[in-house]
């Protein structure tokens, strides 16, 4: 396969391509989309094109060591000659994507913005990586922090059960970034529990969110980070009105739906080499609804042994 890659078919491209993993999965997410691109036109894209220089090196199975996409507009602001416009302070350059997502229409919550604009992204990324790039990134340990639009996403969609006083878990939890967004988005009365299974992950979340506008919610306890296997949830502190999944199972864990509260919603990627992004809503019955909301490539939810070494 060659190492330059351009996908100029709109019918390719243009819809629902929102991804976690690596870009060294760029041709297993080049397949997925095309077995997508039917199912759901994204609202996030418009029909202007860019062409994206990723500046990063893979090794070992990617057979790519430098790629060029052709992706929409929303990632224009990933290129490093247009990221070179936001000098200054962090929260300026924080500011600046919170704002080009903004523009691009992938996130239309004020409440949304404000969160992001207020948790610095810098603070939860390895030190010297583009930290405000429309990028996953590697945190270590096989694992990945989500791109910014994919995080605005899942925020929006758990926006209504975010609110001040309520609980929310996010399982593999990572470096902190979105279980420090749900805490502030539920203030000081309400309970945010992230579950990772990496030690060294959670031991590096804590320091990041100490240094986070969350730290007041870290120190008051309302909101923890904890080492555990997140497929089982936290029981201490369920039910849960919102539960965010930051990897992509197979099935949906039994014991997430458990402690999902009556009228609370689960956000969840499901699958295998196909994934989409499920929500899924308990109504006050405790009857479970599903609906996908579009495609996706997330790391694989599994053991802490199997992740580590690269098997599922």
């Amino acid at each position: 396969m060659p190492s330059s890659i351009s996908l100029h078919s709109v019918s390719a491209i243009a819809y629902g391509f929102r991804y976690r993993a690596p870009l060294k999965h760029a041709c297993l997410l080049y397949a997925h989309h095309l077995h997508s691109f039917h199912r759901q036109k994204s609202p996030l894209f418009s029909s202007s094109f860019c062409r994206v220089l990723n500046p990063y090196s893979f090794t070992g199975n990617s057979r790519f060591s430098r790629m060029e996409v052709l992706f929409p507009s929303v990632c224009c602001f990933s290129t490093p000659r247009v990221s070179q416009f936001w000098s200054g302070s962090a929260g300026n350059r924080n500011k600046g994507m919170t704002e080009q997502l903004r523009r691009c229409g992938v996130i239309k919550s004020q409440k949304v913005i404000e969160i992001m604009e207020t948790v610095d992204r810098g603070l939860f990324v390895p030190e010297g990586t583009p930290a405000y790039v429309d990028s996953p990134m590697s945190i270590g340990y096989n694992a990945t922090i989500s791109a910014p639009h994919m995080h605005a996403m899942c925020l929006e969609l758990l926006e209504d059960r975010l609110q001040p006083g309520m609980h929310a878990l996010d399982v593999g939890s990572g470096t902190g970034y979105l279980t420090a967004c749900f805490a502030l988005m539920v203030g000081p009365q309400g309970r945010v529990v992230g579950v990772e299974h990496i030690p060294e992950l959670v031991a590096w979340s804590i320091k990041n969110v100490e240094k986070s506008a969350a730290a007041p919610l870290l120190k008051e306890g309302s909101l923890s980070l904890h080492v555990g296997d997140g497929r089982k949830g936290w029981p201490e502190h369920a039910p849960y009105d919102a539960i965010h999944v930051g990897a992509a199972a197979a099935d949906v864990p039994q014991d997430l739906i458990d402690q999902l509260k009556p009228g609370g919603r689960m956000v969840i990627p499901v699958g295998t080499f196909f994934q989409d992004l499920k929500v899924i809503d308990k109504k006050l019955d405790g009857s479970i609804s599903v609906r996908s909301e579009t495609s996706v490539r997330y790391v694989p939810l599994t053991s802490r042994e199997a992740q580590i070494n690269g098997t599922d």
